[in-house]
């Protein structure tokens, strides 16, 4: 993750002022940590990852940073086994850096997530390029293709694609 992507995902969170935030891949914890600087104190990230092994990195880094354990909940699994089992409208903001080929499902279940006025973020929109060159291209930079589509034509959502990183795809849900 950039330093760019970073700050533009601090500023989002801060923005909504975000009590309530569901991650899509932990990682090893970076998008979490910028999250976490942009909610408020008494915050808390509920963060998914298939691997144990990087929700445990995760939880090192968060403390490093100084966060209360409590300020994170930890579910290990596949976002879509995991993702319903969430409270509808319990999000202020839902970031999505999973698995490409499942962008779609992961809006969808985002639009059920978020409150009014929440915000949903997807990381690397841009697919290194990819979604806007015109050559063949893999299934993955076709569904990123379709989520584009799919947010700019929504009347659910307010989009905004922010040239940070490898792109941040940006949609208020109205």
């Amino acid at each position: 993750m950039t330093p760019g992507t970073g700050a533009a995902l601090r500023l989002l969170a801060a923005s909504v002022d975000a009590k309530a935030v569901a991650e899509i891949g932990t990682g090893c914890g970076v998008s979490g940590i910028h999250l976490l600087h942009g909610m408020r104190p008494d915050g808390v990230l509920t963060t998914v990852d298939p691997e144990p092994e990087h929700q445990q990195f995760a939880r090192q880094a968060f403390r490093a940073c100084g966060f209360a354990s409590n300020r994170a909940r930890f579910i290990p699994g596949r976002a879509l086994d995991v993702l319903p089992r969430l409270a509808d409208a319990g999000y202020d903001l839902v970031f999505c850096d999973g698995d490409r080929l499942e962008v779609m499902e992961y809006l969808a279940e985002s639009l059920r997530l978020l409150r009014t006025g929440g915000l949903v973020v997807f990381e690397g929109a841009f697919a290194n390029g990819r979604t806007v060159d015109s050559g063949p291209q893999p299934t993955e930079v076709l569904r990123l293709r379709e989520l584009l589509r799919a947010v700019r034509e929504s009347q659910e959502l307010v989009p905004s694609l922010l040239p940070v990183g490898d792109g941040l795809l940006c949609a208020v849900k109205r």
